[in-house]
């Protein structure tokens, strides 16, 4: 039996750490494209067998036992650990708050991999906290940033190459969550840092190019003083202009990318794909126009949770590389910062 063979037949173990929205509940939505939580995403891979979960609170854990048959429950991560053999994977998927202390304590169990929700942590010297403890004991980690692993960014990246020399990048997020307050970084609840890490990660991942030295114009700040609008403007070595633009006093939630480039367009964001190409005009004589692209097809799913989840199988059976490693996510939180202190 050759390797790949024997590593295609192996079953992974897994065991969760929080079972709230991300970690459980949201698999039950069924507006969202499922799997949408790790639980599901998790239980969906016949190659991976859920084994444990760990969460304070109990009824939420109640409600996990019942969809995941067989499988042990746990007060805490530390009486997991303590309780169980070691198991292949440890997904993480707790409040930013306590991402720190929970991946350190799943570095210490020793996994084969742990799969930690974004952000990385509160902050990079946390962030560091984490990188410097994974590589000490050798215990890679992934992070959940989904869109690096759905087809319709994975085709929007692959097309690049068809829209000539880039010309302008934008991504925005409109939400009603406040973009930054100072007394909000305690907890990570602010967007900057929740939603923010996104569109960060999925331009650099596209680009494959680290921001930096942003320019930050149109802050709006409300009568608490927490910010609520802003304007990020870089320049990297293929797009002279990329700007990241984020509202907190929108009455409804909306995260997208527009790439122009000398040749084309793509457009996309959540539940919409766009793909543009420069085609003889049908409206003017002698000009050109952008005209659909159709012979771009895309499936109904994304895959998004599922391929993220294959990207960590594939990585145990020495297959892939991880697609969404720690180290790329650090970067992302360090944008984030220089952000955050031209906003103050």
């Amino acid at each position: 039996m050759s390797l790949n063979q024997k590593n295609n037949s192996q079953i992974y173990t897994a065991a969760l750490v929080g079972t709230g929205r991300i970690g459980f509940s949201l698999g039950f939505d069924k507006k969202r494209e499922q799997p949408a939580s790790h639980t599901m995403a998790l239980l969906g891979n016949k190659r991976i067998k859920l084994i444990a979960a760990a969460d304070t609170d109990a009824e939420h854990l109640a409600e996990w036992k019942k969809i995941v048959k067989g499988a042990e429950t746990f007060s805490s991560s530390k009486a997991m650990y303590s309780a169980i053999p070691t198991p292949d994977i440890i997904t993480i998927a707790v409040n930013e708050d306590s991402h720190m202390s929970e991946c350190l304590a799943a570095i210490a169990a020793k996994p084969r991999l742990i799969i930690l929700e974004k952000p990385v942590a509160l902050n990079s010297i946390q962030a560091l906290e984490i990188a410097q403890a994974a590589e000490k004991t050798g215990v890679p980690v992934m992070v959940n940033h989904e869109r690096r692993f759905a087809a319709d960014y994975k085709k929007a990246k692959a097309y690049i190459k068809e829209i000539g020399k880039l010309q302008t990048i934008r991504g925005e997020l409109y939400s009603g969550l406040r973009i930054y307050g100072k007394e909000y970084e305690k907890d990570g609840a602010y967007s900057l840092l929740h939603d923010g890490t996104h569109l960060v990660d999925i331009i650099s991942w596209i680009l494959d190019e680290k921001l930096t030295k942003p320019i930050v114009t149109g802050i709006f700040k409300d009568d608490k003083n927490d910010v609520r609008n802003f304007s990020a403007h870089f320049t990297t070595e293929s797009c002279a202009e990329v700007t990241i633009s984020m509202s907190g006093r929108s009455r409804f939630f909306s995260f997208g990318l527009d790439i122009l480039g000398t040749e084309g367009r793509i457009c996309l964001g959540n539940g919409y794909a766009k793909f543009y190409r420069r085609k003889e005009s049908k409206l003017y004589t002698g000009f050109f126009s952008l005209l659909k692209d159709r012979s771009v097809h895309l499936h109904k799913k994304t895959g998004y949770f599922s391929n993220m989840i294959q990207n960590a199988v594939d990585f145990l059976d020495e297959r892939e590389k991880l697609q969404s490693p720690l180290s790329a996510a650090i970067e992302d939180l360090q944008v984030l910062e220089e952000i955050k202190a031209l906003l103050i």
